[in-house]
């Protein structure tokens, strides 16, 4: 190795090269000789090369990554502009790509967005409808009615679904109609959805901040965008007439335990009626299961870094969803939808046929039809009003019914003749459901007429509140400090049954435990006068 280094040319500096090193001016007059190739390279002479590959590794994968980064975002940017131009948004302006581009560019630079409606109060209440769409009957019926709740402060979901078929009022009227064929109604009158959601609000005494309304195409378009949900099918279905588009029938048929549905599969489970029991209350049960299916689905990890995936469910969504929702709250919503503690949502379905069920089945003559319609069955709101209420903390229920049965209170109730049948519907009503054990009814002689308002007279001094409360809430009584019972009568409270409660007690009630076949009226429902039945 020495000698290699002894013979090369490069060992011992040239005249010139000493001339060059020692000069101020560096002048090639000819070129150097050139290294041979079996000149010896040190490793300390190959780090700066190997470096130098490295650093240009790490800068092109750099490069690549910010090209993913800039590619998605870019994506996600049209998918905002996009979906700003396809979603139909209520009672709002169609946006401009300008305006789109202030949006997004505001809401890179602000910190203090305003909250989501109902977020300061600690709920958010969130209206979801189903409606059939374009290619099948009754195109704007809304028979999917749910309200998602959010608790903000604990994180917790609950989902409450009412009945196509109950008797709903109409806002700034004194008619009725079925509340699935409100949304039509809004339509017919350019109210849009403001109707159904405020006729809602009355009957839950909740504040709806949003609403959402998806078609059967967009729903069976956004399964299928996940690829499938899987369900735990809850029996056996089979229906030779199940309702397809164009007015057209075909058979569905599906098996019990775990499957994969895709969205035609998954659609006809949750629209399924005639081979269920329970009829559209099972169907209601099968549409909150499903909706957990999706829900699940659509936010697993694989699902929401799939960007195809994304896109799919972007566009079904905007091409089938109306809502009144922004696109600034929508990004607000999903952010708090990871928070969520969805897999103890609370599931509610407001029914019928069922003893303890807090509606009753009644009918309605429209021309030479019975409607079927559903009522609740103390003739007001106020039980669905408790359970809304109270859906995140339903053991609040439970404790004040165990303090009505301790407090041991008895009851007169005071009725003209023709009322006995309903003084006999609320007397088995505040046994059986309140948990009362003394209830008396009498017709005195010094009841002449109807008072316009139902009373209530407390004859405890207010010893016995929970029962007090319960009776004044449940049938929205006015209290009277007056009693038509003689001192000697030992009853600790006294209702006298006004013009109300007449009224709201008015319709025929059914508690068969079997579905009606074809109960539902097959159109729209005009809206009808609250006729009292005579």
């Amino acid at each position: 190795m020495d000698s290699l280094h002894k013979s090369s040319p490069t060992t011992t500096p040239t005249s010139f090269e000493r001339q060059v090193r020692d000069s101020s001016h560096f002048v090639l007059p000819h070129p150097l000789p050139a290294i041979p190739p079996h000149h010896f390279v040190s490793p300390q002479q190959k780090q700066p090369r190997q470096g130098h590959v490295r650093r240009k590794l790490f800068i092109a994968f750099f490069i690549l990554l910010l090209i993913v980064f800039l590619g998605a975002t870019t994506f996600f940017l049209y998918k905002s502009f996009s979906i700003g131009h396809t979603i139909q948004f209520e009672n709002s302006a169609k946006p401009s790509f300008f305006s789109d581009v202030k949006r997004l560019a505001s809401s890179l630079i602000k910190t203090d967005a305003p909250p989501l409606r109902g977020e300061k109060e600690g709920r958010i209440n969130i209206l979801l409808l189903g409606r059939a769409g374009e290619h099948y009957p009754g195109r704007n019926l809304t028979d999917t009615i749910m309200i998602l709740s959010i608790d903000t402060t604990n994180k917790k979901v609950s989902l409450l679904s009412l009945p196509r078929d109950l008797y709903a009022p109409i806002p700034e009227t004194l008619l009725f109609t079925k509340i699935n064929s409100l949304y039509q109604y809004g339509l017919d009158t350019g109210g849009g959805v403001t109707p159904l959601r405020e006729s809602l609000e009355t009957i839950t005494g909740q504040t709806i901040h949003y609403s959402f309304i998806l078609d059967f195409d967009g729903f069976e378009k956004v399964v299928d965008a996940l690829h499938g949900i899987s369900v735990d099918i809850i029996r056996d279905f089979y229906d030779p007439r199940y309702p397809g588009k164009n007015y057209s029938y075909e058979t569905f048929e599906i098996k019990k335990g775990w499957q994969t549905l895709d969205g035609a599969t998954a659609l006809k489970y949750v629209r399924e009626r005639h081979n269920d029991p329970e009829g559209d209350f099972g169907r209601a049960k099968r549409q909150q299961q499903v909706i957990q299916a999706i829900k699940d689905k659509a936010f697993s990890l694989g699902t929401f870094f799939n960007i195809f995936t994304v896109n799919s469910i972007l566009t079904a969504l905007g091409e089938s969803v109306q809502t009144d929702m922004s696109l600034d709250d929508m990004e607000k919503f999903l952010s708090l939808i990871k928070k969520l503690d969805t897999k103890n949502a609370t599931s509610i379905v407001v029914d019928a046929w069922k003893k303890e069920s807090l509606l009753r089945v009644s009918h309605i003559q429209v021309g030479s039809v019975a409607a079927f319609i559903l009522v609740p069955r103390i003739g007001n709101w106020s039980e669905i009003r408790d359970v809304s209420e109270n859906i995140f903390h339903l053991d609040t229920i439970k404790d004040r019914q165990n303090n009505i049965k301790k407090e041991n209170a008895s009851l007169t109730l005071l009725a003209l003749p023709q009322d006995t049948d309903l003084a006999q519907k609320m007397k088995a009503y505040i046994m059986e459901e309140m948990g009362f054990e003394d209830v008396t009814i009498i017709y005195p002689n010094t009841l002449k007429n109807h008072p316009e308002k139902s009373m209530i007279a407390d004859r405890t001094g207010l010893q016995k509140p929970y029962s007090l409360d319960e009776l004044i809430k449940k049938f929205s009584l006015k209290k009277d400090g007056s009693s038509l019972l003689p001192q000697s009568d030992t009853s600790d409270f006294e209702i006298t049954i006004g013009n109300d409660l007449a009224d709201t007690f008015s319709f025929d009630d059914n508690l068969s435990s079997e579905v009606p076949e074809g109960a539902s009226f097959p159109e729209v429902l005009p809206p009808q006068e609250n006729i009292r039945k005579e």
